[in-house]
């Protein structure tokens, strides 16, 4: 019998990814963890990143990492599954018909990234609710979460970026343990372990007539000219996300009335 392989882990990864979730209380014992694993960069580091924690961590949880299957010809995750068998991680293909729904919900020309960010995320939702997990972790990184603040500011108006934890409206927590790491910290695990990784060819929305992401495209890539000229920036920026003065901003109900 082969034994289990361990993927390596850099020391200021793990220190990042442990620092948050002692600090948002994020897993605990007894939890039963549901993972989306679309077998990207982002989900790969979450599922070894998980494994070792398990290994290591004085307390009991378990994880099961779920890939969603949107339905559509030609879906293949063997080697996802393989991979996973080797690592000693449980995992599950949840099959849906996500991609025959888009065909008849979807407007052509509309952009794609969430709509089947939602779907995915109600696949998950339903799978956990349906097998007794209490919690859902999602791969999103800091990057993400930085790129989503900008976002919103700039093209919907809101001050809105994403959390490390939240109660969904099902009687379950949504958890993002790698809300604190570097997305270049994740391509570098994967890049070290040569792993191969799944891209956009997975996207169902490659299949359908769709306009690309431009906003999400325009952020990163003004935040990646910003980055270049400034290269503190994102350690300011995640100083700001944890020192808010919410008070100071023009909604009325926040005002501080002096009489």
């Amino acid at each position: 019998m082969e034994s289990i392989k361990h993927a390596r882990l850099s020391k200021r990864l793990l220190r990042v990814f442990g620092k948050t979730n002692v600090q948002f209380e994020l897993i605990k014992e007894g939890d039963r963890v549901l993972v989306g694993l679309s077998g990207g960069k982002d989900s790969l580091s979450l599922i070894h990143l998980l494994k070792n924690m398990q290994r290591h961590a004085p307390f009991d949880f378990e994880f099961l990492a779920c890939t969603v299957s949107y339905g559509m010809e030609g879906e293949d995750y063997t080697s996802l599954h393989q991979h996973c068998l080797d690592y000693g991680i449980k995992h599950v293909v949840y099959e849906t018909k996500i991609y025959d729904i888009a065909q008849d919900t979807i407007r052509e020309g509309s952009s794609f990234c969430s709509y089947f960010s939602r779907m995915r995320r109600g696949a998950l939702a339903t799978y956990a609710e349906d097998n007794g997990f209490n919690k859902i972790a999602l791969g999103h990184h800091f990057d993400d979460a930085v790129e989503s603040f900008f976002m919103n500011m700039f093209y919907n108006g809101v001050m809105r970026s994403m959390a490390p934890i939240y109660k969904a409206q099902r009687d379950f927590h949504i958890i993002r343990p790698l809300i604190e790491a570097r997305e270049s910290q994740l391509r570098a695990f994967a890049t070290d372990n040569g792993f191969e990784t799944i891209g956009d060819e997975a996207c169902p929305a490659m299949r359908i007539a769709t306009k690309a992401p431009y906003a999400r495209a325009n952020t990163k890539e003004w935040l990646e000219k910003l980055e270049s000229e400034h290269e503190d920036i994102f350690k300011r920026i995640k100083a700001s996300f944890k020192h808010i003065h919410d008070d100071t901003f023009l909604e009325p109900s926040r005002w501080k009335r002096e009489d």
